[in-house]
């Protein structure tokens, strides 16, 4: 579905980073971690910011835009064809971890997120901004599976040993490209790992 969807000339998702990775990025490290970063808006910013980035997706396509865009850019990203399902991100290899819109079924988030917080250095930050549950009755944006959505409440359990910066429900105009338009409701959240 993700190949498909990223296979046409556009940047589904549009060509600049999400809103509040960009107003948050001072707080990151590197080397990055991307989790589910598809056609590489987020990577190819953060690489602008003279970050290392892994920017890891399950569609291939998506990361070949990347790095076409990250050349565009002129920064160089590096990327990881993985399924969520399955990848292991190294322990203890990152300064900070993004996700961004990076929706998947509960039981898949919850194990990816366990391996995230451990593939984080002491201090490394998780940056992650998603839809809410109660983004299921519009159509400005994603899935359209309730288990798909998050809540604050959900996120801060599966990162217990971190230390809190921001964790919150809100309503806002997200613009990013076709499939992103609208006022959406999302959980933003920022930790620091203890």
């Amino acid at each position: 579905m993700w190949d498909e969807r990223y296979a046409v000339d556009e940047y589904v998702y549009g060509m600049t980073p999400n809103a509040f990775l960009a107003e948050h990025a001072g707080l990151l490290s590197g080397p990055v971690l991307s989790v589910a970063e598809g056609e590489g808006r987020n990577a190819a910013y953060l690489a602008s910011l003279g970050l290392d980035v892994l920017g890891v997706d399950s569609s291939a396509v998506g990361l070949a835009k990347a790095h076409k865009l990250a050349a565009l850019k002129g920064v160089a990203i590096r990327t990881e064809v993985a399924d969520m399902a399955t990848y292991r991100p190294p322990e203890g290899a990152f300064g900070a971890v993004v996700s961004i819109f990076a929706h998947m079924p509960g039981h898949v988030r919850r194990r990816l997120h366990g391996l995230v917080a451990q593939s984080l250095r002491p201090g490394g930050i998780i940056l992650l901004e998603a839809y809410q549950k109660r983004q299921l009755t519009r159509d400005t944006g994603g899935p359209s599976e309730l288990d798909m959505l998050m809540a604050s409440s959900e996120i801060e359990q599966e990162f217990p040993n971190f230390d809190v910066l921001m964790s919150r429900e809100i309503e806002r105009d997200v613009i990013e490209g076709k499939f992103h338009t609208g006022p959406a409701c999302v959980v933003q959240f920022i930790a620091r790992r203890k």
